[in-house]
């Protein structure tokens, strides 16, 4: 069965007032979200993937070797990614659960270092890629950053958090400023409620 775009969790012009516009959303999810999953649907038709789940499809065509990934898990990993980030995210203003809050702290030291941290990996990353707030297999958190579509699946991580830091992202509404659309993310656009239940 082939796999299809999930509708946006909330209007288009949900997230406007707390700084992701309507336009922004359009432009990812009906159209840069789409394209992946098209062109993965497309990628997989006939191959050993076809019916296979998207985790599976990733951890199967993940290449650490590799200098570039293929079609198929560049599609279908962008496709996973895209479908967590926008639960991730929320109109409404959500407050960081103790629980979460005890694991970001015992692991960072405050939530205001994981921010920093976190922060640093986004806009450090160069090029197009993604930051993450993961759970290793041992249980600890940490801050990650990914090159293109890679993302936490492929080294048996649990990823609780994500941002998008390709272009596409943000610069409708933030230009080049890529630290400012992640401050924008973490204090304004996170469902930590949603991060929490990732644990």
């Amino acid at each position: 069965m082939a796999f299809e775009l999930p509708d946006l969790p909330y209007a288009h012009d949900a997230l406007a007032a707390k700084g992701m516009s309507k336009e922004t959303l359009e432009y990812h999810h009906d159209i840069h979200h789409n394209a992946y999953v098209t062109n993965g649907n497309k990628a997989i038709a006939g191959t050993q993937w076809e019916g296979k789940s998207l985790e599976d499809i990733i951890t199967g065509t993940y290449d650490k070797s590799a200098v570039a990934q293929s079609g198929i898990f560049n599609n279908m990993s962008q496709l996973w990614n895209h479908n967590e980030f926008w639960k991730m995210m929320s109109p409404a203003d959500t407050k960081m659960p103790s629980e979460l809050e005890k694991a970001i702290t015992d692991s960072f030291g405050s939530v205001d270092k994981f921010k920093e941290e976190f922060g640093a990996a986004g806009a450090g990353q160069f090029g197009s890629g993604w930051a993450w707030l993961v759970k290793d297999a041992d249980g600890g958190l940490k801050v990650t950053k990914t090159e293109n579509g890679v993302n936490p699946l492929c080294f048996g991580q649990t990823a609780l958090l994500g941002c998008d830091v390709w272009e596409h992202s943000y610069y409708i509404d933030f230009r080049n400023k890529r630290p400012a659309y992640i401050t924008n993310f973490l204090d304004n656009l996170v469902d930590w409620e949603n991060v929490a239940s990732r644990m």
